[in-house]
């Protein structure tokens, strides 16, 4: 079979065709490419006609015959005996703007077959498969169309492999039956991989990096993947404890696209915005109400138990406490304040039984949402309303419209929701990350979006770029934040974890990771620490990307540090660009981002539990102007374990082209921020 004949032809964006005359059976293959001819894709029928595929980058074979199809319930499956019968294809580019964003312009350039497929003998029943090729990746989807015979289908399984060509270095966290995402990241070789979540991410030998996920999630259930040697293949969350079916669905319908991001190195993984391109435009409208910003809250004191969200002496969520909250956001120049444990459905056992008490627009006595919100609106704050369901979705669908009718009432522009839950299972026994709990997902954001509330949403089904379609989606959890520092038995998120997850969970999209903790070593906890220093608690503002960010320890620990604090005050989080300075998995990253219509650059570098010299080369600045480069940086007996808060803060002229050199300790970081000198 001839190796990608055609990808010069589509790299100049001329259409391929079928020869005229050509029958079914003459047409067995079909060949693709991105537009600079950099990523090429081989797609053909096996001798029995079951469709497969084949990718290179660069000339180099990177993806091994990967067979695709799909597994049906009753109906037969449309797996193999397949003809070629039609391939249309197009090229695309343009430019659209992001209403918030890591980077405010993105390209969409690719170029696309579309391959109708149909089976032999009498059912003759029809298969599309659509492949992009983008210079920063590849992404196909199923596309079932509306035809005779077959109207609702029920989805066993996908066939969908990705054959890697290596036992290559991956990095993964465990999918243990669609349950929870909030595990540290294993890092094994390819062929020790079992059932994991992705994005997962991959290195060979050469150091070419791969990272497979998925994008358009909707109406269909989540894909795992599950190893099998050097091979991968999709694995579908069931809908149901009780059912092995995974989708359910009626024709016309199509898949999520499975999307595969090839980098010569990982550091560009970070900036392909491949996901974002894959998914609808923006359905809302106008979303000029969908503010980035920063926020406090009434959250860690209740990690380390200072407070309690239930109530009692220790309730946390009260009038006099959220006044304080509201009182030091408006000092120091935040949006909104957190607010959780306000509603009732606390009391009780709720983590293990269920949410079902849960009612959210009814206050505790203590706890007066009237004045509060006035008082918040009149210091120039909102409040983040807070929607734990305890995995009790059925609850929580049921007072949707009055729970957000609720927020809009009270100025609350922005909502947390929460699906806590002991097991792997939402409490009527759907999978947490199955086809029912993705369909609510979308009714939450819908109605939030009808009464512009923004959703920060934690653990909740994984981001595939549906920020674009719905841009009040603003932020999610869906890793393991913070929080763990102060109460997990393992001691919390080792070093290594947010030198990991820019490589890793933050590929698919924004993270609320709730960084800002300034009084690491937790006296309340004494089990527990934070294992960064506290110029990495500042670094990690740049280097983990939400719109929305925290800041998440107690005003009172900020007191102590007023000086360190300043940056945290300072730093943007809605951006004009990112730029990826250096990096290697799980050992260390700098990120630079410019602010959002601005000149001023904001910049985070961290590194693992080694300390190490870093060189900031600031070549990124604009030539024409002058920076003044405020620098957060370890101090020299600085360590996360013995000495975190150990910090020097230096100030200094510089301009394009400079370099900024620190000793990162163990554990440890150092933020900058350069603001642009008048001119």
């Amino acid at each position: 079979m001839n190796n990608f004949p055609l990808s010069s032809l589509l790299a100049a964006g001329i259409a391929m065709a079928l020869s005229a005359g050509a029958t079914a059976d003459e047409i067995s293959k079909t060949n693709l490419a991105s537009p600079s001819g950099k990523i090429a894709v081989d797609f053909y029928l096996t001798d029995k006609g079951q469709p497969a595929y084949r990718a290179s980058f660069a000339g180099k074979p990177v993806i091994g015959e990967s067979l695709l199809g799909l597994d049906f319930k009753s109906a037969s499956d449309m797996l193999d005996d397949f003809s070629i019968v039609d391939v249309k294809t197009r090229s695309a580019d343009s430019t659209w703007e992001q209403p918030w964003g890591e980077e405010h312009y993105i390209r969409d350039h690719f170029n696309e077959a579309v391959i109708a497929l149909e089976e032999k003998g009498p059912a003759t029943r029809k298969l599309n498969l659509i492949f992009r090729a983008y210079d920063d990746g590849l992404a196909f989807r199923y596309q079932v169309p509306q035809q005779q015979g077959l109207d609702k289908v029920e989805i066993m399984q996908e066939a969908t492999e990705f054959n890697l060509l290596g036992n290559h270095s991956s990095w993964w966290t465990p999918a243990l039956a669609g349950e929870k995402y909030e595990y540290l990241t294993e890092n094994t070789p390819l062929d020790q991989v079992k059932l994991v979540h992705t994005p997962f991410t991959m290195k060979d030998k050469s150091g070419l990096a791969i990272a497979i996920h998925e994008a358009a999630l909707k109406d269909y259930a989540t894909m795992n993947l599950a190893g099998n040697g050097t091979g991968l293949k999709a694995a579908l969350v069931p809908i149901h404890k009780d059912s092995p079916v995974k989708v359910e669905t009626s024709t016309p319908f199509a898949s999520p696209w499975r999307t595969v991001q090839i980098a010569e190195k990982e550091t560009d993984l970070i900036t392909s915005y491949l996901t974002l391109n894959l998914n609808e435009p923006n359905q809302l409208g106008d979303a000029s109400w969908i503010k980035p910003g920063k926020y406090v809250g009434i959250w860690w004191e209740l990690h380390l138990e200072k407070g309690t969200w239930n109530q009692g002496p220790k309730h946390a969520a009260t009038t006099e406490n959220t006044k304080k909250y509201i009182d030091f956001a408006a000092a120091n120049g935040f949006d909104g304040v957190l607010v959780e444990g306000w509603n009732w459905g606390w009391d009780g056992e709720w983590f293990n039984h269920g949410g079902a008490a849960f009612n959210f627009t009814k206050p505790y006595p203590d706890y007066d949402v009237d004045t509060l919100s006035k008082y918040a609106a009149d210091k120039g704050v909102y409040i983040i309303g807070h929607h734990e369901t305890g995995a009790e979705t059925d609850n929580y669908e049921r007072q949707l419209e009055d729970a957000y009718d609720f927020l809009q009432k009270h100025g609350m522009k922005a909502v947390k929701t929460g699906y806590v839950e002991s097991g792997e299972l939402l409490t009527n026994g759907n999978y947490h990350h199955g086809q029912k709990f993705v369909q609510h997902a979308e009714k939450v954001t819908k109605v939030a979006a009808a009464h512009k509330v923004m959703v920060v949403a934690h653990e909740t089904v994984k981001d595939t770029g549906e920020r674009r379609t719905y841009p009040n989606l603003i932020s999610r959890e869906v890793a393991r934040g913070q929080e763990y520092d102060a109460w997990a038995k393992d001691g919390g998120n080792p070093p290594d974890h947010t030198t990991i997850i820019p490589f890793t969970r933050l590929l698919a999209g924004p993270m609320d990771f709730t960084p800002g903790t300034f009084d690491i070593s937790l006296p309340s906890r004494p089990d527990n620490q934070v294992n960064t220093t506290l110029a990495k608690q500042l670094a990690l503002y740049v280097v983990i990307y939400s719109p929305v960010q925290m800041a998440s320890d107690l005003p009172e620990n900020y007191a102590k540090y007023p000086d360190a604090f300043q940056f945290i005050k300072d730093v943007a989080t809605d951006w004009e660009t990112t730029k990826v300075l250096s990096g290697e998995i799980g050992e260390h990253i700098a990120i630079a981002r410019q602010q959002r219509d601005s000149e001023n650059w904001f910049v985070g570098a961290i590194t693992d539990e080694k300390a190490r010299d870093i060189a900031v080369n600031l070549d990124f600045l604009n030539k024409d102007l002058s920076y003044t480069a405020t620098i957060y940086r370890d101090g020299d007996k600085a360590d996360y374990r013995r000495n975190p808060e150990d910090y020097v803060i230096e100030t200094r002229k510089v301009k394009a082209g400079d370099k900024v050199r620190a000793q990162l300790a163990a554990g440890g970081g150092m933020a900058i921020s350069l603001l642009a000198d008048p001119h």
